[in-house]
């Protein structure tokens, strides 16, 4: 039995600001349980609900040493649909409202729980074959790993393996502060170690220590080996690439589910959508104030407003996309500036655009199963879900052709009639609009084509399933 313990900031349902929780969260079910042991530990945050926090079960605590002195490490654990999670106790770095604060204390606090995460393990009973660390904040377990506790021999044969979610956030910070903070020595701190540019970085001590490098699709994962998309680090990418991999990103396939969704108006399947798909759409029309009309293109946008996601060519054509006739459904908060242009065309076209500037899961079901197509015009996506999300619901995706996106949808081919989605590769806003404009084409003009390629996407497997063997091989390698 090999046992594997994650290690991440956060973890569905317990904490979650981003697509890194979805994957701590389900991942750990879909491996073979005679064959991995995966436990998942995360900080105790003040902000996790009451309704898990009571559930709990203190285990023991112990002091570890820490930034100048002793610190309290508490450790509790509970039982969540077959998995083990492990949360890290500490109130003075977990208090507060959020998971995420002030960038030195993060910084700070996700270096302790770094070196915890760690030191847990004897009082867990717990000795992990692998530690698999999510993105920049556990970044330091594998240089903690490969150095200070190298020399006992409990740590000696353990390995480690970081998953790069968005490399655009690395944690980094000056080079004294963090070497008084987290005790390590002097010589890590060198260009071919843990600095880079200046600074202490957090996820490249977690790329240089590791002992396998993964990203959450194929293309990310060769995309972030060149200056565009390497954010700094494609040369030690680049270097490392013999243990790189991409491994996509899967959806839990039981949560998101047109068939049995109690969230949405009307249940659906691949067999029966054509007749039902439609009454989510009025149903929505009519929730949000848009004028109810079946016939009418609707084209769905969740996302963070950023110019990461393309919101910036949105912005240089929305006039031409509604003049269209096109209905819009935007869930999100960003950039001041895409919450207003939003809020704006809402205000001027109230029975074409709807603005929900604010987050609901609640809705966001209701607008996959509701709109026609969703669009995604990402800058870069190192995966992307609500692409995969459309899928699975019917609702055919519009994107750039980068990350993840590239992966999972096959663009149309009107000659051969294949296809999930549509497509473009220029990151340009009339190339943008174009694509949209072929979209409308064909929904007006060729219904049976549209349903054609709406069926082909419902059929697409993109759970957690084949990613989970994917995993299970690199482990086993290791």
């Amino acid at each position: 039995m090999k046992k594997i313990l994650y290690a991440a900031s956060e973890c569905v349902p317990f904490i979650k600001t981003g697509g890194l929780a979805d994957v701590t969260g389900a991942l750990p079910k879909y491996f073979d349980k005679e064959k991995y042991d995966v436990r998942v530990v995360i900080p105790k945050y003040l902000c996790i609900s009451e309704e898990y926090r009571k559930q709990m079960e203190y285990i023991t605590h112990f002091y570890m040493y820490y930034n100048g002195r002793n610190r309290y490490v508490g450790i509790l654990k509970l039982e969540y649909q077959g998995m083990t999670i492990y949360f890290i106790d500490n109130e003075e770095y977990f208090g507060g409202s959020s998971p995420y604060t002030d960038h030195l204390y993060d910084m700070e606090k996700f270096g302790f729980f770094s070196k915890a995460a760690l030191a847990i393990m004897p009082s867990i009973d717990f000795q992990a074959d692998i530690i698999h660390c999510h993105d920049w904040h556990v970044g330091l377990i594998p240089v903690y790993l490969k150095t200070q506790f190298a020399a006992d021999e409990y740590y000696a044969k353990m390995k480690a393996i970081i998953t790069i979610h968005n490399l655009r956030f690395q944690g980094s910070y000056n080079i004294d502060k963090v070497k008084e903070m987290t005790g390590l020595p002097d010589y890590l701190f060198t260009n071919d170690k843990l600095e880079a540019y200046g600074d202490a970085n957090y996820l490249k001590g977690g790329i240089v220590y590791s002992d396998a490098v993964t990203t959450v699709s194929d293309t990310y994962m060769k995309e972030i080996q060149t200056p565009f998309y390497g954010e700094r680090l494609d040369g030690l990418l680049w270097a490392r690439s013999n243990v790189l991999s991409g491994i996509l990103n899967g959806l839990d396939y039981d949560e998101w589910n047109p068939a049995t969704d109690t969230m949405i108006a009307e249940n659906f399947s691949a067999e029966n959508f054509r007749a039902k798909k439609k009454k989510n759409k009025t149903a929505l029309q009519q929730e949000l104030g848009l004028t109810v009309d079946p016939g009418a293109m609707m084209i769905g946008m969740i996302s963070r407003l950023t110019d990461q996601k393309g919101f910036d060519l949105v912005e240089r054509v929305m006039q031409e996309m509604v003049d269209e006739g096109i209905q819009f459904v935007i869930l999100g908060t960003g950039e001041w500036k895409y919450e207003e242009l939003f809020k704006k065309y809402a205000a001027r076209f109230p029975r074409q655009v709807s603005a929900n500037i604010f987050y609901s899961n609640k809705l966001s079901h209701r607008i996959y199963a509701a709109c026609d197509a969703f669009l995604m015009p990402s800058l870069f996506e190192p995966c992307g879900l609500s692409q995969i999300m459309s899928l699975r619901y019917g609702t055919v995706p519009i994107v750039r052709e980068t990350g993840g996106l590239k992966d999972t949808v096959e663009a149309y081919n009107k000659f051969e009639n294949t296809g999930t989605g549509f497509s473009f590769t220029n990151y340009n806003a009339h190339e943008m609009l174009y694509t949209v404009q072929r979209a409308k084409e064909l929904y007006t003009e060729n219904k049976r084509r549209w349903n054609q390629m709406v069926e082909r996407g419902m059929k697409q497997d993109f759970s957690w399933k084949a990613s989970a063997k994917k995993y299970e091989e690199l482990y086993d390698q290791l």
